[in-house]
């Protein structure tokens, strides 16, 4: 494949050189718009959905879509439950002839949707590029009716060329991938960041086509500070005493965060408190994650953070 255009960027736009951007992990049908209020008190920046926002929510696709502020989203497995699968269409509890609920998400979302596409944030000098949307992970090609009618892809090797497209229209060169399962590469026990958790345990369910775009998009001179994702739940089903990896600094300096906390809205004394993921992107460097519960006040608080570099914490006592 031959790319021989050139994506051009606004000459009169200055970027932040420092960003806070919130990951909403898997849904699950807990949105409210008490989470849209806490996200523009937090002062976030950048706001990414990595997807399974119900069983073909339509209705909180839409609530998403209505979230005025810069946002990208990438569809899950749930978010094309009824339509991906032989078993799926046999259970639909609607008429998928007359009304398709994921061509509904995919004309709510619009633009913001970047599964197999991108979206340049011009004002924080970064391209957000999405992974293959609506994925289950793994190393099997799966729901191969859905991909070839929906994005005309058959294998992994096309979706690696579909995904390069992609990359190429990238007005910047520091991106940030989003995907719905994370790339493999990071780890095959239970525990791992995308490791299977469920019988036989065991083995790397990311997404070798993510892994393989992440790689190219490196070797033609991009540089890659995030990848996030969500699908494989903090909680893990083989064993109660740990949570699952969530962060995986590799060794290109990538940050690899799963925002999967699930459920990602809980009650604590009476009150509810909702929990994101934050990020912090400075001059193109991530320099802090942790995940956030925030309350009521649209306070933080309980915050864990998983990641800190040594410049931020040296920044933090100045």
């Amino acid at each position: 494949m031959v790319f021989d255009t050139a994506p051009t960027k606004p000459s009169s736009t200055v970027p932040k050189s420092s960003i806070r951007i919130a990951v909403i992990g898997d849904v699950h049908d807990q949105w409210e718009p008490e989470d849209a209020a806490a996200l523009q008190h937090l002062g976030i920046d950048l706001t990414l959905f990595v997807g399974d926002f119900g069983n073909e929510a339509v209705h909180i696709v839409e609530a998403i879509a209505q979230y005025d502020a810069p946002k990208a989203v990438i569809l899950g497995n749930h978010d094309a439950w009824y339509n991906a699968t032989a078993w799926g269409r046999a259970k639909c509890p609607y008429n998928l002839k007359t009304d398709n609920r994921v061509r509904k998400q995919l004309d709510l979302l619009g633009d913001t949707h970047v599964g197999y596409c991108k979206l340049d944030f011009h004002q924080y000098g970064v391209t957000v590029v999405g992974a293959r949307p609506f994925s289950w992970g793994g190393p099997d090609w799966r729901n191969k009716t859905f991909y070839r009618q929906w994005y005309g892809v058959e294998n992994f090797d096309q979706s690696v060329e579909k995904l390069k497209v992609a990359i190429h229209e990238a007005a910047y060169d520091t991106l940030i991938f989003i995907g719905h399962t994370g790339p493999t590469g990071l780890g095959d026990r239970p525990e791992d960041i995308c490791g299977r958790d469920w019988s036989p345990p065991g083995g790397d369910y990311g997404d070798p086509d993510l892994a393989a775009a992440i790689v190219y998009a490196r070797s033609i001179g991009k540089t890659v500070p995030l990848v996030t994702f969500g699908h494989m739940h903090h909680a893990l089903r083989h064993t109660k005493k740990r949570l699952r990896e969530q962060i995986v600094v590799d060794e290109a300096q990538t940050v690899n965060l799963n925002a999967a906390r699930v459920p990602r809205i809980i009650e604590n004394h009476g009150e509810k408190l909702r929990n994101f993921s934050f990020v912090t992107l400075t001059n193109g460097m991530i320099t802090k994650a942790s995940l956030g519960w925030v309350n009521a006040d649209y306070r933080i608080e309980v915050e864990d953070v998983l990641y800190e570099t040594q410049n931020a914490l040296e920044h933090l006592s100045c």
